[in-house]
């Protein structure tokens, strides 16, 4: 009985990273998709709304990131 609660204590920040991981996953999934819709409705801008594309999504992969650090910190 042991083992079986010593192999789960030790897996649960993988499974804190998972379940902080969808919170990023979701925030690109939205600026991609606010950068999509607004390139079909305004195709002449598409160059200026890329580079708030990447900043975005920059920064919501930084907040995953920052997630797999502290995962593997504590």
């Amino acid at each position: 009985m042991t083992s079986v609660l010593a192999e789960i204590n030790g897996n649960l920040s993988v499974v804190g990273y998972g379940l902080a991981a969808i919170g990023p996953a979701i925030g690109v999934g939205i600026i991609f998709a606010a950068y999509i819709q607004a390139s079909a409705r305004q195709p002449e801008s598409a160059g200026f709304n890329r580079t708030w594309l990447i900043f975005g999504f920059a920064v919501v992969e930084a907040l995953a990131l920052f997630g797999l650090v502290l995962a593997f910190a504590l």
